[in-house]
């Protein structure tokens, strides 16, 4: 039986785009439906490119309805993946699929998590804060921003010569690494 995930991204879509390509050769897991809140998201690009439907959100529809989780239902999605998403997932969707959707974070939670924390606010952080690693946390998704049990954590060094782009090239790498990996274990 084949397992349908759902990715949910608001901008470039790298990460979905690594994912969309682990998956294409797998016979038991495919990414069903690629879901923004940004209509001009390049990620819906990325979605379109490789015949993957797309489903923008309407921020009424998102938080005020239940309207996502049937559309998610009629897609019998398995697992919601945030590659990216910068809305925070309201209490019905985490309700109608509990310990079924996961997002990853770059940085090691619970340092540098929390609203506003994404891209290169925590990259600039963590060098603000002279820490000598910094890695990807990948966790299920609760009620609040990052404060999810965590699922796996990879690090990397942060070595003291290294800027906050410097750190994001490394974290990219573990997300492209680590994410599809803990995605087809989970699903398996």
């Amino acid at each position: 039986m084949i397992k349908n995930v759902a990715i949910f991204a608001s901008g470039e879509g790298s990460n979905a785009q690594n994912i969309i390509d682990y998956f294409k050769a797998s016979k038991n897991i495919q990414i069903a439906l690629v879901v923004s809140n940004k209509s001009t998201a390049n990620v819906l690009n990325r979605a379109k490119n490789s015949n993957i439907p797309t489903l923008i959100l309407e921020r009424h529809s998102f938080f005020e309805s239940n309207e996502v989780i049937e559309q998610l239902n009629n897609a019998k999605i398995d697992l919601i993946v945030l590659a990216g998403f910068l809305w925070l997932v309201p209490k019905n969707l985490i309700k109608a699929f509990p310990n079924k959707i996961v997002n990853i974070h770059p940085a090691l939670l619970p340092k540098f998590g929390g609203k506003g924390m994404f891209g290169m606010n925590v990259h600039n952080a963590v060098i603000e804060a002279k820490e000598k690693e910094s890695g990807i946390s990948i966790h299920f998704v609760n009620e609040e921003y990052d404060k999810g049990k965590i699922i796996s954590q990879h690090k990397c060094i942060v070595s003291e010569n290294d800027s906050a782009e410097d750190v994001a090239k490394k974290i990219h790498l573990l997300e492209h690494e680590f994410f599809p990996k803990v995605i087809e274990g989970l699903l398996s």
